[in-house]
């Protein structure tokens, strides 16, 4: 197969054909162009997807599912997929456009060469082509005129009235003519030999060397379109395995979801280890319960008063939100339900641990590095060490008086989230028959128990956590307790009533008590409970009895009594089953 055989003369559709393949791979190299822009363009739009959707500082704490965990790792597969469209774009830019754009150039200028060529080997040709044509004209132009002195000349042969003179004139005309038709057709003859091998050199040697250039020039451009293609997909291929292991990453995240664990995760995270509320008792109705509905309504009233405010002589002021006992205590992470504080003292426990670790390492290492120097003093003083070794002593000594006291905060957590009973019929509160006051004593209508969660809105659920004893050791409040913050109010409350402003170096939770209050029931203590020490809150023992002053207000707190002791304070109400007598629960 070859041009200059079988397109000897399609010169013209040669050239055409040649400027629409160059062109074609313009449009192949613009078409690439824009792919690698669309790539990148495309890998910017996932990363910025990516980055949008990334978990905010303040979403840190939902993504401890696995479900969102599994989601926080397709993003980052995602990224990862995204930098290899980045790695695609630019492999394709410099392996691709760049040497497309270099090709084109230089086939440009190829052609050019070869063109300029065979219009020089045409123009030979047509040079050749018009000499032979003068040559001919001229030729003929001789024949007749040598025709023309020959038929002149037998004229005048034949004219008997012409002189010898005249003949001989036609004669020599004739001959001269004749002679010049000769030269001419002799010069025509040999311009048509010239002529004729400039032809056969023209087809069958010069214009097929120019053609076999332009076929080359398109063959090579053909070629190297295969091979850009190919290049493509290469470079698509290089980056499969990459992209596999992304999309390999999300099917893997995807699979680690476990929604099981998701629902563990949320138990964990939101348990406060407190029990459910008990059951609302039955209230009974009798006669005279209008009388005695509204003395229990007054007297309910007063409680109300006396448990949110304190009373001193006629004023009375509304006592401050309990959630503000021990507020700027939160270190012991105290404001927390139960199971909560737990969680949280042993990832302090852990924490310290650690840092326990890390600063005996460093203390082993400034303790090597005295020794050398102390062996060799060349090396350095070991005073210098000194000074380091002391400060990490001090460190190390404050880490584990910290850790100790973690460490028994985190006893104390244990041994408060104990075991709740479950079953209702189980259940305490409320339960027993109340005794009649004492001025009910004779009366027909039966006894009315309340349990401390009808009276009030408690703060908690309940108190303990399952997986233990309902009693446990040195229990403390969570969530509503004097330990959780929330002390502050009512203590500057009862400081601005009572008028003490003097004893400034006495505690800021001071309480002052009436004495006089009349008991409105009684309590039995489900859990321990050990006070803060400041005269709000009262100390009891699991299974202790008190007499009820104050019912609960609706802040999870109940004011009571201890019988021999007359000791007055405050007590969880989730702590206690409460049994208030019949006219008070009316």
């Amino acid at each position: 197969m070859n041009w200059g055989t079988e397109l000897w003369d399609q010169y013209d559709n040669l050239s055409a054909h040649t400027q629409k393949g160059i062109e074609f791979l313009d449009k192949y190299g613009n078409f690439v162009k824009e792919r690698c822009a669309i790539e990148l363009e495309y890998a910017g739009k996932l990363r910025r997807l990516v980055k949008n959707y990334q978990p905010k500082r303040k979403e840190e704490d939902e993504y401890q599912y696995t479900s969102c965990k599994a989601f926080r790792q397709l993003l980052q597969e995602l990224g990862d997929f995204a930098g290899q469209r980045e790695v695609v774009a630019e492999n394709l830019q410099s392996n691709v456009v760049r040497e497309l754009h270099l090709l084109a150039k230089e086939l440009r200028e190829e052609r050019k060469q070869h063109l300029n060529e065979g219009a020089k080997q045409m123009a030979v040709l047509n040079s050749a082509i018009g000499s032979l044509d003068r040559a001919r004209r001229a030729y003929e132009r001789a024949a007749r005129e040598s025709e023309r002195a020959l038929e002149a000349f037998q004229r005048a042969d034949a004219d008997l009235n012409l002189s010898r003179a005249e003949v001989e004139k036609q004669k020599a005309n004739m001959k001269l003519r004749s002679q010049a038709c000769e030269d001419a057709k002799h010069e025509y003859a040999d311009q048509l030999r010239k002529t004729n091998e400039a032809q056969r050199q023209h087809y069958e040697q010069r214009l097929p060397h120019v053609f076999k250039q332009l076929q080359d020039l398109d063959e090579k451009r053909i070629k190297h379109i295969k091979n850009f293609m190919l290049s493509s997909v290469e470079v698509e291929r290089k980056v499969f395995p990459i992209i596999k292991q992304c999309l390999d990453g999300m099917e893997h995240a995807a699979n680690s979801i476990n929604e099981k664990e998701d629902t563990q995760l949320v138990i964990d995270r939101y348990k406060s280890g407190f029990v459910p509320p008990e059951d609302f008792p039955f209230e009974e109705q009798r006669a005279g319960a209008d009388t005695t509905d509204a003395a229990a309504a007054a007297h309910h009233h007063h409680a109300q008063l006396t448990v949110r405010g304190t009373v001193s002589g006629n004023r009375i002021k509304k006592r401050g939100g309990l959630l503000s006992i021990f507020s700027s205590n939160k270190e012991d992470y105290s404001d927390l339900p139960p199971n909560q504080k737990k969680k949280k003292l042993q990832a302090k426990v852990h924490e310290l641990n650690k840092q326990v670790a890390q600063e005996q390492a460093a203390m082993e290492g400034l303790m090597k590095m005295k020794g050398v120097y102390e062996t060799n003093p060349t090396l350095g003083d070991p005073m210098t060490v000194e000074g380091q070794l002391n400060e990490c002593c001090d460190k190390l000594k404050k880490l584990r008086a910290q850790l100790r006291k973690f460490e028994e905060l985190l006893a104390e957590a244990n041994s408060q989230v104990c075991a709740a009973p479950l079953n209702p019929a189980a259940r305490t509160n409320g339960a027993a028959p109340a005794p009649q006051h004492p001025t009910s004593i004779g009366s027909n209508s039966g006894s009315l128990s309340r349990s401390a969660s009808e009276s009030s809105v408690s703060t908690g659920t309940g108190a303990g956590a399952g997986g233990g004893s309902v009693c446990g050791a040195g229990g403390r409040a969570a969530g509503g307790s004097p330990e959780s913050g929330l002390g502050g109010e009512l203590a500057a409350a009862h400081a601005e009533a009572n008028g003490d402003h003097d004893n400034d170096h006495e505690s800021d939770f001071d309480y002052y008590y009436e004495p006089d209050l009349q008991p409105l029931g009684y309590c039995k203590a489900l859990y321990p409970f050990e006070a803060n020490g400041t005269g709000s809150t009262m100390r009891m023992e699991c299974g202790e009895r008190l007499l009820v002053l104050e019912t609960d207000a609706g802040d999870g707190w109940t004011r009571v009594r201890r019988q021999l002791t007359r000791e007055e304070g405050f007590v969880p109400t989730t702590y206690i089953a409460t049994t208030l007598y019949a006219d008070a629960a009316h």
